[in-house]
């Protein structure tokens, strides 16, 4: 295990490097795209007769486990310091819009996507069954926060607009991670099984989602309490790790949902971080959450890029990802638009928000570890070839061509 990261860790540190010092697109982005490209040079490698390299290459990310290094790894930080760089009063003042796409949008784009998905797979001749499309549209509805705050932190938008982006990112991230485990549920697939039937679905998504955003306002809370009985770098930060790391397996082990936990008690701090820190300690706190959010989205990122290599791909389904990559913005679109409706003359949003809000829907290391933890099964390699195409899509085409959209996003605000 410690060989194998280390490799990742070398790996992904050249990757980086190259990409600044010679592409300059956005981080993530660019070392995605250099992942995926150097795994299909190894992939062209094994094909022309050169032994070895893709073997092995392919046994360093299996011993990894991509499911594992994301949802019982590195989410759970990557989550709370996202949620730990928002301005808590501005996400609060925007607490309508944020958690009426978060719900909302996720929920319509799971249905729509799945019953599609569902027509797509028998149009080519997959015949994937119905709730195994439905968790298809559970698993890619979902906005990668750390896809979404790293381009965000780029493009310098609007305050308001970057709360809404990120929050609703951060949110629909916990709220489609619970869906999905309530449709695995019902399909008897999953760890949490819910009872058959509307309620017993209904109480497992309260339990999961009620409850782990209120576990995650009392580890914020209690958090608060102790960071600012004491001022000492070190160990505040020692604090809010394992408050992370702890509350986070804490979560699991009660049936509740982690990432919502971890994106309350982030807030929480970050709301009470003026009076919970002093300011030199206060630079040392964020100073280290930020660079942990940037390393670990790094090292996640050319994961997604390299992982190419252990994905199996035929001819139908690469067409069934085709046209699933349309299918999945179109419902994007649809998903954001329709409950956008209800609160845009509310809140005053410009004329160019559901666009960007639609084309800057990344998905990312999320949907692919929920694909890759699904269990063996007829259907699972055509969702998880379907995950990557769609995820390698919004990070490559979605994710280099945004800037003009912020830009205009961001006048509409000014205007």
């Amino acid at each position: 295990m410690l060989t194998a990261f280390a490799v990742l860790l070398c790996v992904t540190a050249v990757l980086a490097y190259l990409n600044e010092r010679f592409l300059h697109f956005p981080t993530t982005v660019g070392v995605t795209l250099a992942g995926a490209v150097a795994s299909i040079g190894l992939i062209t490698l094994d094909a022309l007769g050169v032994p070895g390299l893709r073997g092995w290459a392919s046994g360093v990310l299996e011993t990894l486990n991509f499911t594992e290094f994301v949802l019982n790894g590195i989410l759970s930080l990557l989550l709370f310091a996202g949620a730990l760089s928002l301005n808590a009063g501005q996400m609060l003042r925007q607490r309508v819009s944020i958690l009426t796409l978060a719900l909302l949008s996720t929920l319509l784009s799971t249905f729509l996507i799945g019953f599609a998905a569902y027509f797509v797979f028998a149009l080519v001749g997959l015949n994937v069954p119905l709730m195994w499309a439905l968790l298809f549209g559970a698993l890619i509805s979902p906005t990668d926060p750390v896809a979404v705050l790293d381009l965000l932190k780029r493009a310098q938008v609007p305050a308001r607009i970057e709360t809404l982006i990120a929050g609703e990112s951060l949110f629909n991230d916990g709220v489609g991670v619970v869906i999905f485990l309530v449709l695995a549920g019902l399909a008897g697939v999953g760890e949490h099984h819910a009872a058959p039937g509307l309620m017993g679905a209904l109480t497992l998504f309260g339990r999961e989602a009620l409850g782990g955003m209120l576990f995650g306002a009392l580890l914020g809370g209690l958090g608060y309490v102790m960071l600012r009985t004491i001022e000492q770098h070190a160990v505040e930060v020692l604090l809010t790790l394992a408050l992370v790391v702890g509350g986070y397996v804490a979560a699991a082990a009660l049936g509740l949902s982690g990432p919502l936990a971890m994106v309350v008690a982030g807030l929480v701090i970050s709301a009470t971080k003026d009076t919970a820190f002093g300011q030199e300690t206060r630079e040392h706190v964020e100073g280290f959450w930020e660079t942990i959010d940037q390393v670990l989205n790094i090292l996640l990122f050319a994961f997604i890029g390299l992982d190419v290599l252990l994905t199996e791909t035929s001819g139908r389904q690469v067409l069934a990802s085709v046209l699933l990559i349309g299918v999945a913005l179109a419902a994007r679109w649809i998903s954001v638009a329709l409950p956008f409706a209800l609160v845009r003359a509310r809140e005053g949003y410009g004329a160019y928000t559901v666009r960007l809000l639609t084309w800057g829907g990344l998905r990312g290391g999320i949907a692919i570890s929920l694909a890759l933890g699904l269990p063996e099964s007829p259907y699972r390699p055509h969702l998880v070839t379907a995950t990557y195409a769609v995820v390698l899509f919004t990070i490559a085409v979605q994710g280099l061509t945004i800037m003009p959209l912020v830009h205009r996003a961001s006048a509409a605000v000014r205007e």
